[in-house]
């Protein structure tokens, strides 16, 4: 969390209605929290840059994971894309889009 500024916005790109943990959260301690249940829920096994671009306090990330869907033991591969803007030296903001489809499959129980 240390990369994180202190007004960070977080967000899942997706709609909450298709899928509950998509949407944003702000500030330190919520994006703390979110992250905190990323990790106990996914096990992040490999992840690989595809494609960086980077722009003044921007930048573009295009990675390909392997994920395991800790819950019901389900591992997948996907990609995503990251969207960074810093501010002070950390993230301000991270936009994810993820395969929420995907993502919905994996997670129904």
């Amino acid at each position: 969390m240390g990369g994180f500024h202190a007004d960070v916005l977080f967000e899942l790109a997706g709609a909450k209605q298709a899928l509950a943990i998509a949407g944003a959260v702000k500030g330190h301690s919520n994006v703390r929290e979110t992250m905190t249940g990323f990790i106990a829920s996914f096990e992040f096994i490999k992840r690989d840059i595809i494609s960086m671009i980077v722009d003044g306090d921007r930048a573009a990330v295009r990675c390909r994971l392997t994920v395991r869907f800790v819950p019901n033991d389900k591992t997948f591969t996907t990609e995503l894309v990251d969207l960074f803007k810093i501010q002070d030296g950390k993230i301000i903001e991270l936009v994810e889009f993820a395969d929420t489809a995907l993502i919905k499959e994996i997670t129904a129980t």
